[in-house]
């Protein structure tokens, strides 16, 4: 719990600071020794511009940007969990290999959510 009495995280606006540097070392290494972050970010670059292009209202571009947003935030906890679970060790492990399985499908589940929700949005306009 970050926010209980004996807790080491930082408070105020140098704790602010302190949370931003570690979120962009975070994206660092994610963009350093993750192919399929880099991956995704190539896409988001790609498509992010054709959503706020496309997006006929400032929910449909939300809807558009967002969706590719969460693939990107998906694929960070995908890489976290894949670390932590290398981490415990080299041996297979059915526990291990199930995390990051349904890690993995996260991300799927939201590549298909970023086609549905542009399929939806774009299709009817044809």
């Amino acid at each position: 719990m970050a926010d209980s009495t004996n807790s080491f995280a930082p408070r105020g606006p140098a704790g602010v600071l302190k949370a931003l540097r570690w979120s962009l070392q975070g994206l660092s290494a994610a963009w350093r020794m993750e192919s399929s972050f880099r991956l995704e970010v190539y896409l988001f670059v790609l498509l992010a511009p054709l959503a706020l292009w496309l997006g006929g209202s400032g929910v449909e571009r939300a809807l558009l940007l967002g969706c590719l947003m969460l693939v990107l935030a998906a694929e960070l906890v995908n890489s976290a969990i894949e670390a932590v679970v290398d981490r415990m060790g080299p041996e297979r492990n059915e526990f291990a290999g199930r995390a990051k399985d349904l890690g993995s499908a996260v991300v799927f589940v939201l590549m298909l959510n970023v086609i549905a929700c542009w399929a939806l949005v774009l299709l009817p306009r044809l």
